[in-house]
C-alpha cells in the first residue's frame, strides 16, 4: 500500500538508526585501516548530491536518514520543470552544507520507487527523517518557500529526532565519518522505549488495533510525546482506510460535496496515499459548505490528519489558516 505505511515508514525509523550505526562503525573501521583523515570545514557537494536507485535505496535513504534529513527528488530527463527545481535543489543543499542530503531519483529507471509513493507528477519532492517520509511539494515552488521549507526541516530533525547533519570524508564516498569507536557506549534506552517498540512490532504484523493501543499506554503516562502522538495518528488512520473501497469512496465524494462522511472518508484516502494538500483542501472546503453536527465533524476530522503530518509542517500551518478563515 502506497500511503503513510510506505511513505511515513513508521517501523523503519527505528531499524534506521541501528543500520546507520552499522554504516558508521563499518567506515570507521575502514577509515582506520586505510589512514584516511576525517573531514574538516566544508562538505564536498559531491557527497550531499547523490544518485539513488531502487536497490540502493534503503542503505542510501533510509539508513542515512538517521543521521541527516535526506531530501528525495522525483525527476526525468525529459520532463522541463524538472531542469529549473533541480540545480536549485542541489545549491540549497550544498549551502545547508552537510544539515541535508539530496538524494536524486530518475523515473524512468525507478518505476517501483514511483508508485510506491504514489506520485502523479515530476518533479515531486519528499523528505526522509528517521526513516520517516514527509511529502513537500509537487511541481516548481518558488526559491524563497523551498528554502523556508529545508530550514523548517532541518530544525524539526534536530529538535524532534536530534539529527544535526554528517560530517562526511570525501575519501569515503560519501558515507558519514566520525563513527563511535568500538565499544563506545550507547545512549541508555527512554522510559517509553519498550512500548514504543511493541508498537512498531504490532504494525509491522498488520496487527493495527494493538499498535494503536501500544501509542495510547504511552501517552496515558506522557500526553506529549510527539513519537507517539505521531505513531498514533498514523495508525488510526491505517486502520480507517484499511477496508475502504477506494472507487465508491470516491465516487461518493464526487457526487455530493456536503456528503461529510464522503468528504472525511475521502480524505483519509488522499492522505494515506501521500496527497496533503488535497486532503486538506478537501476538508477545508467542507468546513465551508457544511454547518453543525456536519462541520464539526469535517473540522475534527482535520485536526487529528494535522496529527498525522506533525505541527511543525508547513502545509498544517497553511491549512490552519485556511480554517480559520472559513469559520470566522
Amino acid at each position: 500500500m502506497s500511503g503513510v505505511v510506505d511513505l511515513a515508514a513508521v517501523k523503519a525509523a527505528g531499524e534506521a538508526k541501528a543500520k546507520a550505526e552499522q554504516a558508521r562503525a563499518e567506515a570507521a573501521r575502514q577509515a582506520a585501516q586505510g589512514g584516511a583523515p576525517a573531514s574538516a570545514g566544508a562538505v564536498p557537494p559531491s557527497a550531499l548530491v547523490i544518485d539513488v536507485d531502487e536497490a540502493g535505496f534503503e542503505r542510501d535513504v533510509l539508513q542515512l536518514s538517521a543521521e541527516v534529513p535526506v531530501i528525495l527528488d522525483f525527476w526525468a530527463e525529459w520532463c522541463e520543470p524538472c531542469k529549473q527545481l533541480s540545480p536549485l535543489l542541489e545549491r540549497l543543499t550544498v549551502e545547508a552544507n552537510g544539515r541535508l542530503l539530496l538524494a536524486k531519483v530518475d523515473v524512468d529507471s525507478n518505476q517501483m520507487l514511483m508508485q510506491q509513493f504514489g506520485i502523479q507528477g515530476i518533479p515531486a519532492v519528499f523528505a526522509v527523517v528517521a526513516g520517516q517520509v514527509l511529502p513537500l511539494f509537487q511541481g516548481v515552488a518558488p526559491e524563497q518557500e523551498i528554502r523556508a521549507t529545508l530550514a523548517q526541516l532541518v530544525q524539526v530533525a534536530e529538535e524532534r529526532f536530534g539529527i544535526i547533519g554528517i560530517e562526511v570524508d570525501p575519501n569515503a564516498g560519501g558515507v558519514p565519518a566520525g563513527a563511535p569507536a568500538d565499544g563506545a557506549h550507547e545512549a541508555p534506552a527512554g522510559p517509553y522505549d519498550a512500548l514504543l517498540e511493541a508498537a512498531v512490532d504490532a504494525l509491522d504484523a498488520g496487527d493495527l488495533g494493538g499498535a494503536v493501543q501500544a501509542y495510547k499506554n504511552v501517552l496515558a503516562d506522557d500526553p506529549a510525546n510527539t513519537e507517539a502522538k505521531l505513531g498514533l495518528a498514523q495508525a488510526e488512520l491505517l486502520a480507517r482506510v484499511k477496508d475502504m473501497n477506494p472507487q465508491a469512496v470516491r465516487t461518493a465524494a464526487a457526487e455530493d460535496p456536503k456528503d461529510t462522511a464522503a468528504q472525511i472518508a475521502a480524505a483519509d484516502l488522499d492522505l494515506a496515499g501521500g496527497h496533503v494538500e488535497d486532503a486538506f483542501g478537501r476538508l477545508v472546503d467542507t468546513v465551508r459548505v457544511t454547518a453543525g453536527a456536519d462541520r464539526d465533524a469535517a473540522r475534527v476530522r482535520l485536526l487529528e490528519l494535522f496529527e498525522v503530518i506533525g505541527a511543525d509542517d508547513p502545509r498544517v500551518a497553511a491549512a490552519r489558516t485556511a480554517l480559520a478563515r472559513v469559520l470566522f
